[in-house]
């Protein structure tokens, strides 16, 4: 599999990520996965190339560090760890050492080579928070409990409320896929210029592009794209996913995380699943170039798609 550099860390980083909250039970995608599905994910993600895992305190309460740190075993320093910090941490720098700790007594680990801001809703939302968050990270980082640090969910408000210091986080982690590509504003350009990396998730709109059109678990009844209007216009787009799916003899999730992949300042996607056919499946994805024909219709049928979101 592809993979990246990334300032700070030492490890090569897949391009495709493997997102950990699936792996635990949580109100987003319900409680389905035992504790050996979680174990047979992981192990498939590593068997298939996978060098980036990405879980955080908030996914089953904890639950998803610790099934992760389990199943990597013997293997957890050999990969990158992301995780991410809720934001409803005090904002002292006590507050999230103790948060920072946690997560690390439950991934079995001394450092984590990432770790995210999960969001920054109206917790940083004046420029002295901000500037108080990004000291605080900062410090974590100096420690070398965490190698870097990053953000995930900043908005271009967001971000410029960070100024300077916006340049010493390394990722921002967003949505983006074909049907939701909001980041392309003044966001893109803000970590262009900082040299920020994006990490995506979500990239195949929750499944639905790879043609999971059932809204059979809570984030995808609470996802836009799978609410009318925009569920049946996003069938034009999941038409041409699958079209070239077709053509190119891969799975359709394939093509959509291809495609994300290929668009600027991308360094990696979290693709989540406690299946391990599927997981064997979208590995493939690290690997597959799509044709700049390829590129154009997908990027066609997303431009129509968006003249329909207001």
């Amino acid at each position: 599999m592809r993979s990246v550099a990334c300032k700070g860390l030492d490890k090569p980083w897949s391009v495709i990520t493997f997102g950990c909250w699936q792996i635990a039970p949580s109100g987003g995608w319900g409680d389905y996965c035992t504790p050996q599905e979680a174990d047979a994910s992981v192990k498939t993600a590593l068997d298939g190339g996978i060098t980036a895992f990405d879980t955080a305190e908030g996914y089953g309460e904890g639950e998803s560090e610790r099934r992760l740190g389990k199943a990597l075993g013997s293997r957890k320093n050999d990969v990158l760890i992301i995780s991410k910090i809720w934001p409803d941490a005090a904002l002292t720098l006590a507050a999230y050492q103790e948060r920072l700790e946690g997560t690390l007594r439950a991934l079995a680990r001394d450092t984590i080579d990432l770790y995210l801001v999960h969001w920054p809703g109206s917790y940083f939302n004046t420029p002295d928070k901000s500037k108080k968050l990004a000291d605080i990270m900062l410090t974590l980082r100096d420690s070398g409990k965490a190698k870097t640090v990053g953000l995930s969910n900043f908005e271009a408000e967001d971000l410029s409320r960070l100024g300077g210091d916006l340049s010493q986080f390394v990722v921002n982690q967003i949505p983006y896929n074909l049907l939701e590509r909001e980041y392309e504003d003044q966001a893109l350009t803000l970590c262009q210029n900082a040299g920020v990396g994006i990490m995506v998730y979500s990239p195949s709109a929750r499944g639905l592009l790879g043609g999971r059109t059932q809204a059979d678990v809570p984030t995808r009844r609470e996802y836009e794209v799978y609410q009318e209007p925009l569920f049946s216009h996003s069938q034009e787009v999941l038409k041409t996913v699958q079209e070239i799916a077709g053509e190119i003899n891969e799975p359709p999730i394939n093509v959509a995380v291809a495609w994300v992949l290929a668009q600027p300042n991308i360094l990696t996607a979290a693709v989540g699943s406690r299946k391990p056919e599927q997981i064997q499946q979208f590995c493939r994805a690290g690997d597959l170039t799509l044709s700049p024909g390829h590129l154009s219709r997908l990027t066609a049928a997303s431009d129509a798609f968006h003249t329909h979101k207001s």
